[in-house]
């Protein structure tokens, strides 16, 4: 029986659906493991990654389905709460399904927007060990992180501090001759810490480090975690820890974590993470977590690594991307799907009716602030204005050769008019559409999506990439542009033209994955537009450069790594039982 979503709160239902929650040994029995697969942690289990797929290596795949959503509100429109329940919803059929989510950060967990194990009674169990650090691989990326940083400003300083000889003989290191107008690298830590964006350090005397501007981003923003993503197993992961460009030197030629000899020891801070974790629905259907990359600079999937295994263990494996579908799924697409070699079958597209209003022209949408009218009282012409932000996402979809299935997750102030209406557009543009209440009735109101996607998944995908890999930079930014986003053109400022040319003229970076920077809040670069806008040109104003992930990352706009905590954040209302050392309070 589902809970009641609407009296209780998220971390209740997660407590009540604890208590039968399966053992690390019943989840062994389950999932047909050997005694060795799977790596007790408390009450979850990591999967010992490459012990599960050489045992499987010839074992056919299972079905692979993408979750992502129309353009959202800055509420976001349910694509975790969707993925928890479309996982329940097949396993009330009777599939065996299981899926991959990203792990949160404790910045957003702490701050406005909570954490992300879905809701009501489509949600991940256990909340607290997922919401507040998990089995400490974010603490490892941490560490891995700064520590490189530890590296680099200590050899800064050595260098000043001695000659060539003296560093020869007392350190046994070369010099490097770095810039310490050119560090590229800043210090991590997993809060939304504003006053951290800009700092100085090595403050005192001599001793006491090298003088510059230095700043902090979240932890999800490292590079570190954006490798772990789309690693495909350890020895994959390092390799790329040694080519993570950290600073230049005064000849302007990068100077790595493998010249400043830390990439073994970050690795071996990270040589845990490689293995996901596993958790599950409220109804226990296994999910994985595993990584949390960023959804601007980074991939913003959970990795390559779950995928693969939860393919191998599951007949429909789910997997969620970030943001909507012209960021996080065209990074699935063509980033996330040339790396793993995965050919994935359907897309499920959240679609909510209060944003496809917003996108009509609704009122605007804060979060924190209780909604307008305009969204929980019928109006289907503002409704109608707004579906062609949900078109244009189903027919980028279908570029890819994908299925696209839509799914209304449905709000109670929705009507039988409204969501008659989202089904007629969405149909007509060629994608079946069900109706899910997976928030409020957990699998079974899920049921109607769990057909729809069993459907689509007999349909066999002509999978196809936007563009080839031969492409140069500035075409890739233009083809994404026009056709995912819907604009007339791109510009470029002269400096970030200089740096495209320079990219597309040195054959190293034939490889990097071409990962595209811009709001989540509209199609196009500016969050203040809505809906489906029309004849606007994208400017780039820089290319990011990220070596050890092999991303260039084009900025259309600005981007902050360190999100800010909000005056009235979600810290305020958790707690800690005293009699019972249970945590109360987090969404």
């Amino acid at each position: 029986m589902p809970y009641d979503a609407v009296k209780m709160k998220d971390w209740q239902i997660s407590e009540a659906a604890e208590k039968n929650m399966p053992t690390p040994d019943e989840w062994r029995e389950k999932l047909g493991l050997q005694k060795d697969e799977l790596i007790p942690f408390g009450r979850l289990g990591r999967v010992d990654f490459l012990k599960v797929m050489k045992r499987l290596e010839k074992k056919k795949d299972g079905k692979y389905i993408e979750v992502t959503a129309i353009t959202p509100t800055p509420l976001g429109e349910g694509k975790s709460t969707t993925s928890c329940g479309l996982m329940e919803g097949m396993g009330k059929l009777g599939l065996n399904v299981g899926g991959s989510l990203r792990q949160p950060s404790g910045g957003p967990t702490m701050n406005i927007k909570g954490t992300a194990a879905g809701g009501g009674n489509a949600l991940l169990i256990p909340m607290t060990e997922f919401s507040m650090g998990l089995t400490g691989d974010i603490n490892d990326i941490m560490n891995a992180h700064n520590l490189a940083m530890v590296a680099l400003t200590a050899r800064m300083q050595h260098e000043r501090n001695y000659n060539d000889e003296q560093l020869k003989r007392l350190t046994r290191m070369k010099r490097l001759e770095i810039d310490p107008t050119r560090v590229e690298m800043g210090w991590i830590i997993d809060y939304c810490a504003q006053s951290l964006r800009n700092i100085v350090i090595g403050l005192g005397g001599r001793q006491d480090g090298f003088t510059m501007q230095s700043r902090f981003g979240i932890a999800v923003s490292s590079e570190l975690m954006a490798i772990l993503s789309i690693v495909r197993d350890l020895a994959d992961l390092r390799k790329r820890m040694g080519e993570i460009t950290v600073a230049f030197n005064k000849g302007g030629k990068p100077v790595t974590t493998g010249d400043l000899e830390v990439d073994g020891a970050m690795t071996a801070w990270m040589r845990n993470t490689i293995n996901p974790t596993m958790l599950c629905t409220a109804e226990y259907q296994p999910c994985f977590v595993h990584a949390g990359p960023f959804a601007n600079i980074a991939v913003g999937q959970s990795s390559i690594i779950a995928d693969r295994v939860g393919l191998k263990l599951f007949d429909y494996h789910v997997t969620e991307s970030g943001f909507g579908a012209d960021i996080g799924f065209e990074k699935f697409w063509n980033v996330k799907c040339r790396n793993s070699g995965l050919t994935p079958h359907v897309s499920v597209l959240t679609t909510t009716i209060r944003a496809l209003k917003m996108h009509g022209g609704g009122p605007k949408v804060v979060a924190g602030i209780a909604l307008d009218p305009a969204y929980t009282k019928e109006n289907l012409k503002l409704l109608e204005t707004g579906i062609p932000n949900m078109v244009h996402h189903i027919n980028t979809i279908r570029k890819s050769g994908m299925n696209p299935v839509v799914c209304i997750n449905c709000f109670h102030t929705d009507t039988k008019a409204e969501i008659a209406l989202v089904r007629k557009y969405a149909e007509e543009a060629g994608a079946r559409c069900a109706v899910s209440e997976h928030w409020a009735k957990g699998g079974e109101g899920a049921i109607e999506l769990a057909e729809a996607v069993k459907e689509a998944c007999e349909s066999k995908p002509k999978f196809k990439f936007l563009y080839p890999m031969e492409m140069k930079l500035r075409e890739r930014v233009e083809k994404i542009a026009k056709t995912v986003y819907g604009a007339s053109g791109v510009s470029w400022t002269p400096e970030a033209e200089a740096k495209a040319k320079m990219l597309e003229g040195d054959s190293k970076f034939d490889d990097f994955a071409t990962m595209m920077v811009k709001t989540h809040l509209s199609l196009s670069h500016d969050p203040a537009l809505k809906g489906v806008p029309k004849g606007w040109t994208l400017p780039i104003r820089d290319v990011l450069i990220y070596s050890g992930a092999k991303f260039l990352c084009p900025c259309a706009g600005t981007i902050s790594l360190m999100p800010g905590t909000s005056s009235d954040p979600a810290f305020r209302r958790v707690d800690v039982d005293v009699k019972t050392g249970k945590v109360r309070g987090l969404f």
